[in-house]
């Protein structure tokens, strides 16, 4: 026998499945419900409706997705690495926030020890930028959403080819985006 946690952590894994591969509209609730092994009166009785399930689901991920990739002052461009591994590793984190974003969502930042996530990135590249590490040319807030662009670039490539699982491909392309985002933060001499 399952406890209430179990059961509602096993819901919130099928739904994050459901939601990933069709968004909002297209999931159904009794795919969610037999994918978790329970009725929907069990899900209904966790969550009050799919839409509340969603905002569940995309809080969790948008938190992970954030948690997992935060700017060190030491290593800015390593950064971008991060972000690449985690939209190869679990993209299904960054398909739940395209999903919300296309059904009209707000999305607010994600936290970390109280404080928006967004606002601990932006700290550390200004940390960067008064170590002379970063180029103090750009607004920490404008680069960060580009060094978001540089790690996220593959996943949003619209091309079926650059699906890939080959660790070769991967290692390169993480390299490529490191190095790129290493030119763009290179403090002008």
């Amino acid at each position: 026998m399952r406890t209430t946690t179990e059961l509602r952590t096993e819901i919130l894994a099928a739904a994050r499945v459901e939601f990933a591969r069709h968004g909002l509209a297209g999931a159904r609730i009794d795919r969610i419900a037999r994918a978790a092994h329970a009725s929907k009166e069990r899900l209904y009785a966790h969550f009050r409706d799919k839409e509340t399930l969603f905002r569940e689901v995309l809080a969790a991920d948008a938190a992970a997705f954030y948690r997992a990739a935060t700017p060190r002052p030491e290593a800015v461009e390593e950064f971008v690495g991060d972000i690449y591994d985690l939209a190869c590793r679990r993209p299904e984190h960054l398909r739940m926030i395209d999903w919300a974003r296309l059904e009209g969502f707000a999305l607010g930042a994600p936290e970390l020890d109280g404080q928006p996530l967004p606002a601990h990135a932006i700290a550390a590249i200004g940390e960067a930028q008064a170590a002379g590490r970063v180029d103090t040319a750009w607004r920490p807030d404008d680069l960060l959403v580009l060094l978001f662009a540089i790690g996220l670039a593959w996943a949003h490539l619209p091309d079926p080819g650059a699906i890939t699982g080959d660790p070769e491909i991967l290692a390169h392309r993480r390299a490529v985006a490191v190095e790129a985002a290493g030119r763009l933060i290179s403090p002008r001499g």
